[in-house]
This record gives structure tokens, C-alpha cells and sequence, in this order.
């Protein structure tokens, strides 16, 4: 055997003998929904507006690696695999998950109205709709009723996805997310998982806080931000009355949605949803 060859062997069995807890937690990220493929390429699932969880084979951990203090109950009985989902608790719910997560004493009474939404296993190394059969097996031999499975569905034709998309956001959720159905699971952003929602989300910069007028004199009308381009706007719908009365500070990054640009280039009908995630 060449010294190559038995140097690429020694890599693999290193790499194989990994164990659940020694793995990077770097995730896979989506891209946008393009049509690219027939949709009969992907299992296809709600996008639920969780907190990102990563189950790791001991602990629960953010995306960004960080250690979610979950109550004991809570992870028991997940298996020695890594999970990948999101922590939700119904629809219009992530301030309330995101409060539970950064606390380091949990309350066992607020966690009970937690799922856990397993959406994929990354070291199954397994096609996805393989490794979907072998997660969801785990998560129903483990009997936990906070601990669930994202149901994937096939569709043949477009129409049959723009059915489910619709049905999905009158239901209140935020868009659909599709798996490609051959791919392993790759680290980063790729290709293999896409998201496709109604509007797109951003990021920008508060640059300054508008005063309000009428019912909102005396308090923020509006937040001037500016994005990474340089482009400055106004948001000032989706601010609830308490953001307004305590805005977040100059300085702050924060998310927001919007239907595409202006011929001026600024995002068209920005709606706030809340400073960045940063855990």
C-alpha cells in the first residue's frame, strides 16, 4: 500500500471515531428557493421561527456553539446522535424561546411549552432521505412527547408546493424549507437546503431614533438604519409599543423583512422583526 494510501486511511478512521460531542457545531445554512430543480428532487417541511438548537450527543448547544441550559427531563433521552432543529413554542413565539434560552437556571414549568423540531442527524452519513428515515426512528423509539420529527413531504409538481407554502403561512408560519433528497449534509451555506418564504430578510444597522407623532409623541415613530451598502432607510411598522418606548440602541444590528427594492435600491415595505440574534 503507498504511503499515500495509508495516510488517507489513517485521516478517514480518525475522522470516523468522532464522537457525538467532538464534531464542530458548525451548521448547514440555507439559500433561497429558486426553482432550481423539479421539486420532486426535495423533501420538502415547514420553517418553524425557532431558536436553533444543536443536540450534540450531551448537551444542547446555540448554533454559534453556545451551551442551552435546558432542564435535565428535558434532553435524557435523546440519543447519542447529532440533532439539528429548533426549539419552538408555537407560532409568534421566538422572544418567548429566546428569553428561556439565554437564562442559566432553567424553569422547568416555562420549558414544558417547548418542542424540539428535529429537522436532520448531520453525521448520519447518509443521503438526505435516508438520514431522515434514521432520525425520525431515534426520535420514535425515544417516546418524548416534546421531541419531534419535522415532517417531510414529497411533492411531484410546483403547484402541489405552492398548495403547502399557502396553506403553511395562513397558518401563521414563516415559509417552507426543502432538502434536497440525495445530498449528505454539508457544513455552511449550500445548496442542499433551501428556504422559501414570502419576503426576504435582511440586516441593518440603527443609525438613529425618529421621534413619533400622535399616539406615539414622546416616544420612537421610527428607526433610521443603514445596511452594510451604505443605503439608509426608515422601519417604523412591526415596532410594538414597548420597542417603541424602548427602542434598540444606536449601534444595534437588527432583522427586518421586506418584498424586494426600490429603483432607488432601498428595501421596499422593511417591517421589523427584531434586533439580531447574537447568541
Amino acid at each position: 500500500m503507498s504511503i499515500k494510501r495509508i495516510l488517507w486511511v489513517v485521516l478517514f478512521l480518525s475522522f470516523s471515531s468522532f464522537s457525538a460531542s467532538e464534531l464542530p457545531t458548525s451548521v448547514q445554512l440555507a439559500k433561497r428557493y429558486q426553482a432550481e430543480l423539479p421539486v420532486s428532487f426535495y423533501h420538502i417541511s415547514e420553517k418553524y421561527d425557532g431558536v436553533r438548537a444543536i443536540w450534540d450527543g450531551k448537551q444542547l448547544k446555540t448554533r454559534g456553539g453556545n451551551i442551552i441550559y435546558a432542564p435535565r427531563w428535558f434532553t435524557n433521552q435523546l440519543p447519542e446522535r447529532w440533532l439539528d432543529g429548533e426549539l419552538w413554542a408555537g407560532y409568534n413565539n421566538f422572544a418567548y424561546v429566546s428569553s428561556l434560552v439565554r437564562r442559566r437556571v432553567p424553569n422547568n414549568e416555562n420549558w414544558r411549552q417547548i418542542t424540539y423540531m428535529v429537522f436532520d442527524a448531520p453525521n448520519i452519513e447518509q443521503p438526505f432521505s435516508q438520514r431522515y428515515q434514521t432520525y425520525s426512528d431515534l426520535i420514535d423509539n425515544i417516546k418524548q412527547h416534546h421531541v419531534k420529527a419535522v415532517i417531510q413531504h414529497r411533492f411531484e409538481i410546483h403547484s402541489e408546493l405552492e398548495r403547502f407554502f399557502n396553506k403553511v403561512i395562513r397558518n401563521g408560519g414563516e415559509g417552507v424549507m426543502l432538502h434536497l433528497s440525495s445530498a449528505k449534509h454539508s457544513q455552511g451555506r449550500s445548496g442542499n437546503l433551501l428556504k422559501y418564504k414570502p419576503y426576504q430578510d435582511a440586516e441593518a444597522k440603527v443609525i438613529a431614533h425618529l421621534p413619533g407623532k400622535g399616539r406615539y409623541k414622546g416616544k420612537t415613530g421610527a428607526l433610521l438604519v443603514q445596511t452594510d451598502s451604505g443605503i439608509e432607510f426608515k422601519i417604523g411598522s412591526g415596532l410594538s409599543d414597548n420597542e417603541r418606548a424602548h427602542p434598540p440602541k444606536i449601534g444595534t444590528i437588527v432583522t427586518f423583512r421586506h418584498q424586494g427594492f426600490t429603483k432607488y435600491g432601498k428595501p421596499r415595505f422593511a417591517v421589523f422583526i427584531r434586533p439580531k440574534t447574537t447568541f
